[in-house]
C-alpha cells in the first residue's frame, strides 16, 4: 500500500489526489472501461471540499472575505458540510440555510464543526425549484442580517478552478485516456470545469451532463421535484455553459437509488443518490461507445451521508 511520512499543517492539505477505481461488475461484456474518480476519499467524504476551499481561499485573497469575519451560505448539504471544514480550521463563523429535505447526517456534520443552521421545511421531503429558491432567499437575509461574506455557490465562478484540478488528475490518471466524461449538474460548476480542462486538450472528449427525469429543465422539460440530493435545482442555473456539452442524460431517482444499491453491492463502493444517477448514465455510454473507450464520472461523496434516509433501507 501507498504510504507517505508527511505531516499536515492541517486537514485542508488533504483535499484533492483522490484515486480512480474501475467499475467492474456493473457493466457489459462489450461495454467499454468505466473509472470512478472516489470523492469520498477527500476530508468530509464529498467532491465539495475542493470548491469550498477555492471559494474562501479566492475571497480571502481578493479581500472579500476579511479577517474576523463570516461566512453565509444556502446548501442541500455537501457544501454547508464542506464550508464548515474549510471554515472551522481558517475560524470564520458559518452561517447555513439548508432544508430537511435533505439528510440528517448532512445537517448534523455541519452542527458538528460549528455551523449555524436556518432549517427551511420541503414539501414531502423533495426538492424543486420553490425550495432552492427559498434557501436562497434565506441566506440572502441571513448575509443583511450578520454582514457575512456571502459564497453564493450557484453564481460563484472561483470553484471553477478548483474543478479544473480534479480534471488535471483525471488526464494524469489515466495518462491521458478518456473517451467521455459524465457528471451529473447541481451548481454546473464540477462538470463545466471538469470539462472545460479535459477539451482543452482533448476537444473530442464526450461530454454528458445528467440531471434528474422528473425535473429535467436542461433538457427543456418542466421544473419537478425529485430526491437526488445535491443536483437537479429545478430552473437553469447561472453556471450552466451549454457549449462544452455534448449530450443531456436523464436518470429517475428511482433508478439512481437502485444504481447507488448496485454499486455497494457490486464494488464495496458507498455512494449516494448522484453518483447512482452519474453511474446509470456513464454505463449507458459505456456501452454505446464500445469496448475500446475509457468513460469517467464520479463518486460525488460517501453513503454514510444517507443512513438515515431510504436509500440503504429500500430494495
Amino acid at each position: 500500500m501507498p504510504q507517505t511520512n508527511a505531516i499536515h499543517a492541517s486537514v485542508l492539505e488533504r483535499i484533492g489526489s483522490t484515486p480512480l477505481i474501475e467499475v467492474r461488475g456493473l457493466a457489459s461484456g462489450d461495454s467499454g472501461r468505466v473509472l470512478l474518480k472516489v470523492e469520498s476519499d477527500n476530508p468530509t467524504g464529498s467532491m465539495k471540499n475542493r470548491m469550498a476551499l477555492a471559494m474562501i481561499e479566492a475571497a480571502e485573497k481578493d479581500g472579500r472575505l476579511q479577517p474576523g469575519g463570516s461566512v453565509v451560505e444556502y446548501t442541500g448539504g455537501s457544501t454547508g458540510v464542506s464550508l464548515a471544514l474549510v471554515c472551522g480550521v481558517k475560524r470564520y463563523p458559518l452561517h447555513i440555510a439548508t432544508s430537511d429535505a435533505f439528510s440528517r447526517e448532512k445537517r448534523d456534520h455541519m452542527q458538528a464543526l460549528g455551523a449555524k443552521l436556518t432549517v427551511i421545511e420541503s414539501v414531502s421531503g423533495g426538492m424543486d425549484e420553490t425550495l432552492t429558491r427559498t434557501m436562497i432567499e434565506a441566506a440572502r437575509q441571513i448575509c443583511e442580517r450578520t454582514g457575512g461574506f456571502w459564497t453564493d455557490q450557484l453564481n460563484n465562478s472561483d470553484q471553477l478552478s478548483a474543478y479544473r484540478a480534479m480534471a488535471d488528475e483525471i488526464w494524469r490518471q489515466t495518462a491521458g485516456k478518456v473517451d467521455a466524461y459524465v457528471q451529473s449538474v447541481g451548481t454546473a460548476a464540477s462538470l463545466r470545469g471538469a470539462a472545460e480542462s479535459l477539451r482543452e486538450r482533448n476537444p473530442d472528449i464526450h461530454v454528458v451532463a445528467v440531471e434528474p427525469s422528473e425535473s429535467a429543465v436542461l433538457s427543456g422539460g418542466e421544473t419537478g421535484i425529485h430526491k437526488i440530493e445535491g443536483i437537479g435545482a429545478g430552473f437553469v442555473v447561472p453556471l450552466w455553459e451549454p457549449s462544452v456539452i455534448d449530450e443531456i442524460a436523464t436518470v429517475s431517482t428511482d433508478a439512481a437509488k437502485d444504481m447507488a444499491r448496485r454499486l455497494a453491492r457490486s464494488e464495496a463502493l458507498f455512494a449516494g443518490t448522484s453518483t447512482g444517477a452519474n453511474l446509470v448514465a456513464a454505463l449507458k455510454v459505456a456501452e454505446r461507445l464500445g469496448p475500446k473507450a475509457t468513460v469517467v464520472t464520479l463518486m460525488c461523496d460517501s453513503g454514510i451521508k444517507y443512513l438515515s434516509t431510504d436509500l440503504y433501507k429500500d430494495g
